[in-house]
């Protein structure tokens, strides 16, 4: 029978008495969570660090796995399964409610980037119901396996901007190229490889496993970008940076004065980006120009694009999705084409802030 490795009684009493109070944890984490997000907004090296000490605890725990895993094979006493299963938990929420943040600010709600933020929201609420996520660690050991490795990716992608200063597209190679190794865990207690050609095979899996995740980033929103407020105007005021003027959107204006797209990004201090406006016409892409980004931490980056060639026939929905050099969205901005202004829409310059994120970051002269 397997035995747990003996605890000197005073950590043993004091893992005791935490786990009694362990219905206050989710929202010790939720809460930190907000914080954290919230300081990466406002003073980024403070957010760094707590980014540094989550990566430091995810070495910790899987040096804790793999230590436990060679005494059981050796059958000596093990990690008693409490403390284990208790320091994993709280890295999984202080994780999720770490990154969730991120990823609903940047989410676009009308594409893919739903089902995965979504995901990420399922998680999150599995992390904080003892019941579901206890049962998901003794059962479906291989399927726990994967929520753990979910919970490193999306870390990756959260703190390897902040940390590194690598543009999205590059946190996601990271994390894509880290995804074989985050896997394997899950792959082996799913299929328990027993010989070469299976432990190949569970390998060529794992790399599969890194392309698909590549080939679906259209499908995860970039975590450190997002669009604090966006416009449309006719004309453009360049020393203050700001849209101004009005117009109708009729075809025949359109035609003679062209059109502005402004977007205000909040990027990390340091990054540098290349991001793209991307002018579609009844979902078909009529123009791509690409815009430079720079990070400033509190302050969100001023960028706007100037579409001065417009067909005649140009009535019909229209939108400028903003997106990486990667295909990540970041943002859109809708609007209609008439022939008749009565009908048309009306650029004129006012902002629209995106819900939830006008308290976050205030758009200064630091945009180019």
């Amino acid at each position: 029978m397997e035995k747990e490795l003996a605890l000197p009684p005073r950590i043993k009493g004091l893992v005791e008495r935490l786990q009694r109070y362990h219905y206050l944890w989710p929202c010790v984490s939720f809460i930190s969570g907000i914080l954290s997000f919230f300081l990466v907004t406002r003073q980024q090296s403070l957010g760094g660090f707590l980014a540094v000490a989550l990566l430091a605890s995810w070495a910790l725990l899987i040096g804790e796995n793999i230590w436990s895993g060679v005494r059981e094979r050796r059958h000596q006493s093990r990690l008693p399964k409490l403390i284990a299963t208790f320091v994993t938990q709280l890295t999984h929420q202080e994780t999720l409610c770490f990154c969730l943040p991120f990823f609903l600010v940047t989410t676009a709600w009308s594409s893919g980037q739903a089902v995965f933020t979504g995901l990420l929201v399922l998680c999150t609420l599995i992390s904080v119901m003892d019941p579901v996520y206890f049962r998901l660690a003794d059962r479906v050991r291989w399927l726990y396996m994967a929520f753990h490795g979910l919970c490193a990716f999306i870390l990756i992608l959260v703190s390897a901007p902040l940390l590194l200063h690598v543009t999205t597209g590059q946190s996601f190679l990271l994390a894509t190229l880290a995804l074989p190794i985050l896997s394997l865990p899950s792959l082996i207690n799913l299929f328990q490889p027993r010989n070469i050609m299976s432990w190949l095979g569970m390998l060529a899996m794992a790399v599969a496993l890194s392309g698909l995740a590549w080939s679906g980033r259209s499908w995860v929103p970039p975590a450190t970008l997002w669009i604090t407020s966006s416009a449309l105007s006719p004309s453009f005021n360049q020393a203050a940076r700001s849209p101004e003027g009005t117009m109708a959107l009729t075809s025949s204006a359109l035609e003679a004065r062209g059109l502005y797209a402004y977007t205000a990004i909040h990027a990390p201090r340091g990054l540098n980006e290349k991001v793209f406006h991307v002018w579609r016409h009844e979902g078909k892409v009529v123009d791509r120009i690409p815009l430079t980004i720079k990070g400033t931490g509190g302050d969100a980056y001023r960028a706007w694009s100037h579409k001065l060639h417009f067909p005649r026939d140009s009535a019909g929905p229209w939108q400028v999705d903003v997106i990486t050099a990667d295909g990540q969205r970041i943002g859109v901005i809708r609007f209609n084409v008439s022939t008749t202004p009565s009908d048309a829409g009306k650029a004129d310059g006012t902002l629209h802030h995106t819900p939830g994120v006008g308290w976050l970051s205030m758009t200064k002269s630091s945009g180019g």
